[in-house]
């Protein structure tokens, strides 16, 4: 089954086609760790980590690297507002993140390189665009000539003047033309910085990430991927001055790049106050519903953030799980869970989630309908293994329902205790003491489903 991916270099759907199929690699934007991140840094991740799933099926040797920007000026702006050092700082959001991604389902990477860590890399990329003139060293700074590079504005497709004009370029006076960027900057002595041949300083934000890629992953590698809004100045720049330091070869074969969250049909912006921190969003709701939702768009497309939208993804997984828990009594094999042909399709297609879930919802009406013992089996094990490729469903029935809101707790056998003394009220006809259990415990945030299997319960906010 071919992979076929949109390259934002050629805005084109292309096969895939690794260079050396035993050895596929990929690198993708990681965080910036000064603060929790918010719920549209996840979908990167979640989406990139669902392609690597899908590689790994396909490849026998997966290179999935996803960095951490450890070394920034925000770093520095929170760091001394919280009157700790940078590097604590930075490793307290860093395991947040990784906490975050966890909970969400996201597979760890491979490689996780730190910025810090790669200093002596960094200075060496910079000593060579130096040498072969596509970069230039002014009042302690060094610069990426961008008039060096004829290709540079290829992958977003405007001219250098519309990319300064719509960007925040800093204009100063050490620079041959406002286009050109930073490769390494001085710092002062409450700011990190590192020896170099040019004085103490730091990197740019731009280096860090081409060093750590050839460092891990060579000099040219298969996929590169993050938010579009990354595609410039941070993806232009990086395809620049990786091409000049590697003699001309390409940097990434294939680009891809995410859409962007929208809360409510508006950008979120700290200006309007509509930021969802991720971190806070897990303790609300249950992080596979999360998880839901950043794949229920198309990964190209914006995805809008709402209420009834998390709600809705909320009820999908309700009846999934239903289904599920209707089965419990159905026990299938390895084999009954292997990944039904149709949803992995949908993931070649690129990582065509709508309708991925679009198949697994009919695997769930599939298996809500099946007869027999054996065709139930089927069913149930073609909706668990569709299923795991995606990171959902993988938990016990029981459980979903029954858990609470995240930092919440329900007592069981309160709950239990209530439904005997509900199921007592019916047989003696006392409707009036029946309903006033099922008020109480509706207060506690458990709902009640008579059925033919009998009365169960879930948590209402689940």
């Amino acid at each position: 089954m071919q992979i076929r991916l949109y390259n934002t270099l050629s805005r084109q759907l292309e096969p895939f086609v690794p260079l050396d199929p035993e050895r596929v690699t990929m690198y993708v934007c990681g965080p910036t760790v000064y603060n929790y991140v918010h719920i549209g840094n996840a979908r990167p991740p979640v989406v990139f980590g669902l392609l690597a799933r899908l590689l790994r099926r396909h490849y026998p040797h997966v290179l999935y690297a996803r960095n951490v920007t450890d070394v920034d000026d925000k770093i520095n702006a929170a760091a001394h507002a919280a009157g700790l050092p940078i590097a604590a700082i930075a490793e307290r959001y860093a395991a947040a993140y990784r906490e975050d991604m966890a909970r969400l389902g996201v597979d760890p990477p491979d490689l996780e390189p730190h910025a810090t860590a790669h200093i002596p890399q960094i200075i060496a990329m910079c000593e060579r665009l130096i040498a072969d003139g596509h970069a230039y060293v002014a009042d302690g700074h060094v610069l990426f000539d961008v008039g060096s590079y004829p290709e540079y504005g290829r992958l977003s497709r405007r001219s250098t003047e519309d990319m300064i004009a719509g960007a925040r370029v800093e204009v100063a006076p050490y620079k041959k033309s406002p286009g050109d960027f930073v490769l390494w900057k001085p710092s002062t002595p409450d700011l990190p910085g590192w020896d170099s041949p040019w004085g103490r300083g730091r990197p740019g934000w731009h280096i860090e990430c081409s060093a750590m890629s050839e460092a891990h992953l060579g000099e040219t590698i298969d996929i590169h991927a993050g938010g579009n809004d990354l595609m410039f100045p941070h993806h232009e720049n990086e395809i620049a001055q990786s091409t000049c330091a590697h003699g001309g070869k390409p940097f990434a074969r294939y680009w891809l790049h995410n859409g962007m969250l929208t809360f409510d049909g508006r950008k979120m912006s700290k200006s309007l106050g509509n930021v969802l921190v991720l971190h806070e969003l897990l303790q609300r709701h249950p992080a596979e519903a999360l998880r839901f939702l950043l794949l229920k768009a198309h990964y190209r497309q914006p995805l809008d953030w709402s209420d009834a939208a998390l709600t809705q993804a909320l009820r999908t997984l309700d009846g999934w799980y239903g289904v599920l828990r209707d089965l419990a009594h159905v026990a299938t094999t390895a084999a009954d869970r292997e990944v039904p042909a149709a949803l992995e399709a949908a993931l070649c297609d690129d990582l065509n989630t709508p309708e991925a879930f679009a198949v697994l919802a009919k695997l769930a009406e599939d298996a809500r309908q099946a007869a027999t013992p054996a065709a139930q089996r089927r069913a149930k094990g073609a909706l668990l293994g569709g299923g795991a490729l995606l990171g959902l469903l993988q938990q016990d029935p029981e459980v979903w329902f029954k858990q609470a809101a995240p930092g919440a707790a329900v007592d069981a056998a309160a709950v239990e205790s209530l439904l005997e003394q509900r199921r007592a009220a019916r047989a003696s006809r006392d409707w009036t003491r029946a309903d006033a259990i099922r008020d109480e415990l509706a207060a506690m945030g458990v709902a009640i489903e008579d059925g033919p299997q009998g009365t169960r319960w879930r948590m209402a906010n689940a």
